[in-house]
């Protein structure tokens, strides 16, 4: 069933967070920096070994601009193919955080049964207003923003939807202060 920026499946939501394209923009100088490093060293290993030169007297500069093209490589990799998603397992009542970097993945597991509301927050920018919704819980556990929205109604739509899934409730505390007597929880 197709939610607003997420998607259920058998008891199981999925929330993506997009990478901002300036990121997948700014990967490209450093692949295109690597590539001529990597590029030059191909070049002289292939000079070396079937042209007129000697590997002897050009091995530190293909060990350092083998090293540099990497170095920059990386980076440019990470930002290019870096994902973040949030998986909620209401069946297992489970929450995997995973942050992936081409074939490599870092899952953080927490137990949904910490968290008891969905909230609605802005970060009070006057001039273009973000609100994030998130997964809230006691005082001892971090919360997740599971997404951020320029519109208020696509915010408090997925907050509404998440709560009706996960049977939780929905707050927005657009507008409140982080101390408001409002947000304190009756029970303490």
């Amino acid at each position: 069933m197709p939610m607003a920026g997420a998607t259920i499946l058998d008891g199981t939501i999925r929330i993506d967070r997009p990478m901002p394209w300036i990121g997948r923009l700014l990967s490209l100088p450093l692949l295109a920096a690597s590539g001529y490093l990597l590029w030059n060293v191909a070049l002289g290993l292939r000079q070396d070994l079937f042209g007129f030169g000697r590997l002897a007297d050009d091995w530190v500069p293909v060990l350092v601009f083998t090293g540099l093209g990497v170095a920059v490589g990386i980076p440019g990799l990470i930002l290019l193919t870096y994902r973040y998603f949030i998986i909620l397992n209401d069946k297992l009542r489970q929450v995997i955080i995973t942050r992936q970097f081409g074939p490599l993945n870092f899952r953080s597991l927490r137990n949904l049964a910490d968290y008891n509301l969905i909230s609605i927050t802005d970060d009070c920018d006057a001039e273009l207003t973000m609100y994030d919704v998130n997964l809230c819980g006691n005082r001892d556990t971090t919360p997740i923003t599971l997404s951020s929205f320029t519109s208020r109604d696509e915010a408090n739509k997925l907050a509404n939807e998440l709560g009706r899934a996960l049977k939780l409730p929905a707050r927005d505390y657009v507008g409140t202060e982080p101390d408001d007597t409002d947000l304190r929880d009756p029970q303490e």
